[in-house]
């Protein structure tokens, strides 16, 4: 499920659209976690932050680094921006296209 294509990837995007994946990005974003500091940051879960952290290392959006007892989590950024140079070319032919309307038959 990872950005690897010119092709939108919707279950990435649907991914993303989960608000408390939403946020486990975002705080993945500022430094590297454990899923004890998520759970405490969020308020959800253990279990509930494990089954999102699985999903999220399944698509490529984050990376573990083992340390100690622990696993940290990070955040890949070259997947965001792979998946934010495909929106901002959407954008790009938006914008090109602007004035094109298909008539009506």
């Amino acid at each position: 499920m990872s950005v690897t294509s010119d092709v939108l990837p919707v279950e990435l995007l649907r991914l993303l659209a989960d608000p408390l994946r939403a946020r486990i990005v975002e705080l993945l974003a500022r430094e590297s976690l454990c899923t004890c500091h998520l759970v405490e940051e969020t308020g959800a879960s253990q279990t509930n932050i494990s089954n999102h952290l699985r999903l999220l290392r399944d698509a490529e959006l984050v990376s573990t680094q083992p340390h100690g007892r622990y696993t940290y989590y990070r955040l890949r950024p070259q997947a965001l921006r792979a998946l934010a140079d495909l929106l901002a070319g959407l954008a790009d032919t938006a914008e090109e296209h602007a004035q094109l309307r298909r008539s009506c038959p």
